[in-house]
């Protein structure tokens, strides 16, 4: 018998007068030992189908069919019921840690508050599991993250977390919703395979969501494809990767970020330029705040760009990739030589630095978390021409359109809220509110680690495309080494703070001369 069955699982929502359906008619189970892999693109109701498996959509969802887990049915179960069934018997990994956690609690409160609601642990005991949890998922030196809050910790460091969190009480079902989607190439296959460890140890099933192909080729025993809220495909792994039936299906299958940046126009100008920067943060003690030492972020990094050039920046999460960018753009405090189109700006004031402000840019990592969700996609859009004050002789709403066509959104939509879009749509307006201020440098911080194949390849290539138009100079952050060859003139590999390996992308590719960049080469299966 099944641990988990769906059978005709409908999902709908009433909105302005009219019903959506958001799944229609999914049937699937997930067995004790099983591997289930939900597989779309983003709006293809993956997320919403694992949400609804314990009732976690509210008042708003219309649930119809029948969900049961060992035996029990969820649809229409007392909420009691539902509850000492959440975090417990079913746990989730959600795709977006940041918008999880609690940012003002500790990581050691929030891993402790799981664990004594649902274990009884207390004290000693509850710290000794934590610090195992933690180990585990890879977050080095446990305990002295313990009393970090979650922005103090890497995109993927609090991702480590939220499996932490959910595999704390050692559930029957894991339901994973891009739990790797953060994570550098090397951690993620510690995780795949603690988590095929943990599916084999507990005798657990994983209900497993992902855009990632490759991972579900790696971990899934079978594959469910879904669009537009049903289900197309189905059947084992091997089966759909060797012979997919459906058009979707090998759509899917051939998406692929491919090709090379435009080459840099001749005699391009030199943008950004660094001479030995340096991120080193205080590590203070006792009651006098004594300083006993440094975390070194980032040590002594020397990095150009020239306009039309893409730089490349990859390592392990907690490397130091996104807080060199910080520095580059005087975010965040440094030591170092930081030339921006031949002025030094380390030594510029606050007010010089906001006239600067509107020529570097910034993508974001988390497409929903950094969009404001009490703003219209327009009013996100063309709040920095307001900031800065940018009179173009034209209307807002004009120039709003405009750059929205230039992404690939429909400049009817501007009067959504981002909750209204989807993953991929989120970050397009993430970069529209980039481009509408006609920047020269845009730092791209994981810009398409939470999107599915299909929308990363057309955002490479809007990328591709908004460099060759404008000039634009780009530090692009990513984990994902298909990506930054698709994208990269030049590429540097940092670890630990330091750059260990630099030159052009090709080069590094072909012939990695350190250890650390075939290790990621080889986790991520190139050459």
């Amino acid at each position: 018998m099944s641990i988990l069955e769906v059978k005709d699982l409908t999902v709908s929502f009433r909105q302005d007068g009219k019903t959506h359906m958001a799944v229609k008619g999914v049937s699937f189970s997930v067995d004790r030992g099983e591997t289930v892999a939900l597989v779309g693109e983003s709006g293809s109701g993956k997320s919403v189908t694992a949400l609804s498996t314990v009732s976690l959509l509210g008042e708003a969802a219309q649930l119809g069919g029948s969900v049961t887990y060992d035996g029990q049915q969820m649809i229409g179960a007392p909420e009691r019921d539902l509850r000492k069934v959440r975090g417990n018997d079913i746990s989730f990994i959600f795709q977006e840690p940041m918008t999880s956690l609690n940012p003002l609690h500790t990581i050691e409160k929030q891993l402790t508050e799981s664990i004594a609601l649902h274990q009884g642990l207390a004290g000693d005991a509850a710290r000794a599991r934590i610090l195992e949890l933690l180990e585990k998922v890879g977050i080095r030196d446990a305990e002295s993250r313990l009393g970090a809050y979650p922005h103090q910790l890497s995109g993927g460091q609090r991702q480590r977390v939220m499996i932490a969190m959910a595999l704390a009480n050692k559930p029957d079902i894991l339901i994973a919703d891009e739990p790797t989607t953060a994570l550098d190439v090397t951690i993620q296959a510690q995780i795949l395979e603690l988590l095929a460890e943990l599916k084999a140890s507990e005798d657990m099933g994983l209900l497993f969501i992902t855009h990632d192909l490759g991972i579900v080729k790696r971990i899934a025993d079978k594959v469910c494809v879904m669009k537009d809220g049903e289900i197309v495909e189905t059947g084992p792994t091997a089966e759909i990767f060797a012979n997919p039936q459906h058009p979707y299906t090998r759509k899917l299958l051939s998406a692929r970020a491919v090709g090379q940046p435009a080459p840099v126009p001749e005699g391009a100008k030199e943008l950004i330029r660094t001479d030995k920067l340096r991120v080193w943060f205080p590590i203070q003690r006792g009651f006098f705040k004594k300083v006993v030492g440094h975390v070194k972020a980032v040590n002594e990094a020397t990095i150009n760009v020239r306009a039309g050039e893409t730089l490349g920046i990859v390592g392990e999460s907690g490397s130091g990739k996104t807080t060199l960018a910080l520095a580059v753009m005087r975010l965040i405090g440094s030591d170092g030589g930081i030339n921006f189109d031949g002025q030094d700006v380390r030594k510029w004031s606050t007010s010089e630095l906001r006239a600067l402000r509107k020529d570097m840019q910034i993508v974001f990592q988390d497409p929903f978390g950094s969009l404001s969700p009490r703003m219209t996609c327009e009013q996100i859009i063309s709040e920095g021409l307001g900031v800065h004050r940018i009179d173009t002789g034209r209307s807002t709403r004009d120039l709003v359109a405009e750059v929205m066509e230039e992404v690939g959104l429909d400049p009817a939509t501007m009067h959504r809220y981002p909750h209204e879009f989807s993953g991929g749509q989120r970050q397009r307006i993430a970069i529209a509110r980039a481009m509408v201020l006609r920047p020269r440098l845009v730092v791209l911080d994981e810009p398409t680690s939470a999107l599915d194949m299909t929308v990363q390849v057309q955002i490479v290539d809007l990328l591709r495309d908004l460099q060759v138009k404008y000039g634009l100079a780009y530090l692009f952050i990513s984990h994902d080494l298909n990506v930054v060859r698709a994208m990269s003139h030049k590429m540097i590999v940092m670890r630990h703070g330091d750059v260990v390996e630099s030159g052009l992308a090709a080069d590094v590719f072909a012939n990695p001369q350190t250890d650390y960049t075939r290790e990621l080469l080889a986790a991520a299966e190139l050459s």
